[in-house]
C-alpha cells in the first residue's frame, strides 16, 4: 500500500504557480525566454494526417508550397493502422526528419465502454478511456506504436498519461517518448496544464480561441510545449487565429503552430472510403500552413523558427 502523506502532497505542489502570479503574466502578456531545445520559437504542425500514403502526400504538397514541416498528427488511432503502415509512417517520418505523432484507438465515444459519453451531459468525458479495458487497450496501442518505431503519441486521458510515465521510468517504453495531450483532452487553464506536464505531457494542445494573456499565464505556468490550432475544426469552434500569430508564437513560444480545416467534413475513423476527401482536406491544411507562415512573417518577421530535423525526439527511429 502506497500512502500520500501531506508533506508529499506539498512537495507535489511545489511546481505548480500561484493564482496572483498568472494574473501577473496575463496582464503583462510579455514575450516568453522559452525555447525549444534547437532554439527555435515556434514549430510547424499538419493534423488529421491519416495513413502512410497522406503523409507522402503532404510532405510533397509542402515542398511544392515551401512549407517546413515539423510534426504530423494523425487522429484515427493506432488501432485502425496495421503494422505494415506503422512502418510506412516511420520509414517516412525518419527520412524527412519529421515527427509522426499517432493517436491512441480507443476512445469512449467509440468503444461502447460508456454510453454516457454519448449523452449531452456526458459529453465532458471526451475521448478519455472509461474502464480498465478501454485503459489497457490505450496502453497497448502505445507499446505496440513504439516497438514498431514512433517516438510521439497523441492522448487524451490523464490516467494514460500517468501510466506512459511509468512505463518510460521502468523501461517498458522509451524515455525520449513525447506525449502529446490532445485539444480533446478539454485543458481549461493553466494550473490544469501544469498538472498534466508533471504527469509526463511533454506538449500540451490549449484550446483554440485561448486569448494572447491567457496563452501568456500558460506559458507562465509550464514549461511543457504549447500546441494551439490556428485553425480549428469546426467540432472545436472553427477558429481562425491568423491575424493573433505574431503575439500567439511571441508569448506562447516554444509552440507548435497546428494548422486545421474549418468548414470540412469529419474524417475519424479514415479509410480507403474517405480517401478522396482524406487527400483533398490534407492538401488544403498544408495551403493554410502557407497562409499562417506568411501572416507570421508579417506579424513577426523576428521569429524564429525551429530548424527542421535538429531536434531527433519525436522523429520515428526505423527498427
Amino acid at each position: 500500500m502506497i500512502i500520500q502523506t501531506p508533506n508529499k502532497r506539498r512537495e507535489n505542489m511545489r511546481t505548480i504557480p500561484t493564482l496572483d502570479a498568472l494574473q501577473r503574466a496575463e496582464v503583462q502578456a510579455a514575450a516568453s525566454p522559452h525555447r525549444f531545445p534547437d532554439g527555435g520559437q515556434y514549430r510547424v504542425e499538419i493534423p488529421s494526417v491519416e495513413g502512410p500514403d497522406t503523409a507522402a502526400l503532404v510532405l510533397n504538397v509542402a515542398d511544392e508550397l515551401g512549407v517546413p514541416i515539423h510534426r504530423l498528427s494523425q487522429g484515427s488511432g493506432v488501432t485502425m493502422l496495421t503494422d505494415s503502415e506503422i512502418r510506412e509512417y516511420v520509414t517516412i517520418g525518419a527520412e524527412r526528419h519529421v515527427e509522426i505523432c499517432l493517436f491512441v484507438g480507443p476512445r469512449a465515444p467509440w468503444d461502447g465502454y460508456s454510453a454516457a459519453a454519448l449523452t449531452p451531459d456526458g459529453t465532458n468525458v471526451g475521448w478519455r478511456h472509461v474502464g480498465l479495458r478501454s485503459l489497457r487497450a490505450a496502453l497497448d496501442d502505445v507499446r505496440r506504436a513504439t516497438s514498431l518505431g514512433i517516438r510521439s503519441i497523441l492522448i487524451a486521458d490523464e490516467g494514460l498519461a500517468a501510466l506512459i510515465q511509468v512505463d518510460k521510468e521502468n523501461g517498458t517504453l522509451p524515455k525520449d517518448l513525447v506525449v502529446k495531450a490532445s485539444a480533446l483532452l478539454g485543458i481549461a487553464n493553466p494550473i490544469g496544464a501544469a498538472l498534466l506536464a508533471e504527469l509526463g505531457a511533454d506538449s500540451l494542445n490549449v484550446a483554440a480561441d485561448t486569448p494572447i494573456g491567457d496563452l501568456a499565464a500558460f506559458r507562465a505556468a509550464t514549461s511543457a510545449y504549447l500546441d494551439l490550432y490556428i485553425e480549428a475544426p469546426d467540432g472545436l469552434g472553427g477558429f481562425m487565429r491568423y491575424h493573433d500569430l505574431g503575439d500567439i508564437v511571441r508569448v506562447a513560444s516554444p509552440v507548435y503552430t497546428k494548422f486545421g480545416l474549418r468548414n470540412a467534413a469529419g474524417i475519424y475513423p479514415a479509410g480507403a472510403h474517405l480517401q478522396q476527401l482524406v487527400h483533398a482536406s490534407a492538401t488544403a491544411r498544408v495551403r493554410r500552413a502557407r497562409l499562417g507562415l506568411d501572416h507570421l512573417m508579417r506579424q513577426y518577421p523576428d521569429a524564429v523558427m525551429s530548424p527542421l530535423g535538429v531536434d531527433r525526439r519525436g522523429i520515428p527511429v526505423q527498427q
